[in-house]
């Protein structure tokens, strides 16, 4: 990290967790500092930047598009009800990629929908159940609320046909109302506790994402949600990592560290524990005739981190130059694939 030797020490002592507890420490500017994430190569003192080789695409996303019923204060993505910077992707998009797998034999596990919100997308059925006919698992990121609820007898089809190979992780960003809505806005709690609800009920794999957003410590919020899983007699373990997985809050005007080759060693980081190491994303962006590949779930709108338009054009390594890489991915420890080798 260019400039910031102590800063590694302290990161390292804190185990990169909870990123909130790191920043404090190390006592970054609160803004970032605009010669920061400039270069790719280069970071601002002239180190070299860190970047990753793709190891294995182990995980497949596709953002169905940026729409969303929310419009959630701070969405890394800025998806509402009237973003369509990301327009919906088609079920002929999504074929294409799973066929390249296949004919290009990637061992690939995993198929992620993201968004926006992924049911929103009036294909997103045809699109589960195409990749769970090719055997993938699948993982859906949903905020449970209405748009999912109108698939119910949908999902209920899948889930009979295809028992545990759909896994839905609902963003719940805190175990209580309040803070939940100061993120989601108003009267957003209850259609998510109703719909978390009715998937737990019937079946589904369920995990649950919440944010290291406020002051609790990690212990205490896994402790808030243990309760808020036992009041409505939700099977979910709290303290399962997999199961309740808390993101560091991702605020691209926050200043972070660079990291530059070093930080692997000084840190103790694995470059194939970063998210890129192991995942590609399909987006389409509107206007666009194709949809291309990005790195990550994390970097879907900036089209500097665009690797291409097939998946063996993003073989290619992918340079850490974005504050989301920094905080999120190598001090914040954290993965959106239901692998969670980096907690």
């Amino acid at each position: 990290m260019s400039g910031v030797k102590s800063d590694i020490e302290i990161a390292r002592k804190a185990k990169m967790k909870p990123i909130g507890k790191v920043l404090a420490k190390i006592n970054i500017p609160p803004r970032i500092q605009p010669e920061k994430f400039q270069d790719p190569e280069l970071t601002r003192t002239g180190a070299r930047r860190a970047s990753v080789e793709l190891v294995a695409l182990r995980t497949l996303w596709f953002n169905t598009g940026t729409l969303c019923n929310l419009a959630c204060a701070n969405c890394y993505i800025d998806s509402s009800p009237t973003n369509d910077s990301l327009v919906y992707l088609q079920l002929n998009e999504v074929r294409t990629f799973l066929d390249e797998i296949s004919t290009a034999k990637h061992l690939t596990t995993e198929i992620g929908f993201t968004g926006g919100e992924p049911f929103m997308n009036p294909g997103l059925m045809d699109m589960l159940m195409l990749c769970l006919r090719r055997g993938f698992e699948v993982l859906v990121l949903t905020n449970a609320t209405k748009p999912m609820m109108k698939c119910c007898d949908q999902l209920s089809a899948i889930q009979a046909r295809f028992p545990g190979a759909l896994r839905v992780r609902v963003s719940l960003d805190h175990f209580s109302q309040e803070q939940h809505q100061i993120e989601r806005g108003p009267h957003s709690w209850e259609p998510a506790i109703k719909g978390l609800r009715w998937l737990c009920t019937n079946g589904f794999q369920v995990d649950i994402a919440g944010r290291m957003r406020w002051s609790e410590t990690e212990s205490e919020m896994r402790a808030g949600y243990k309760s808020l899983f036992r009041k409505y007699g939700l099977d979910i373990d709290a303290n399962n990592h997999a199961r309740l997985v808390l993101f560091p809050e991702m605020d691209s005007s926050r200043d972070v560290p660079e990291i530059t080759e070093d930080c692997w060693e000084k840190l103790g980081v694995s470059s194939t524990q970063t998210m890129c190491a192991t995942s590609r994303m399909i987006v389409k962006r509107r206007g666009a005739p194709i949809p291309t590949v990005v790195p990550c779930t994390l970097l879907a709108g900036d089209p500097k981190f665009e690797l291409g338009n097939s998946l063996i054009e993003a073989k290619q390594r992918v340079t850490l130059n974005h504050p989301h890489c920094s905080r999120f991915c190598v001090l914040g420890g954290a993965s959106c694939s239901t692998d969670q080798r980096i907690q």
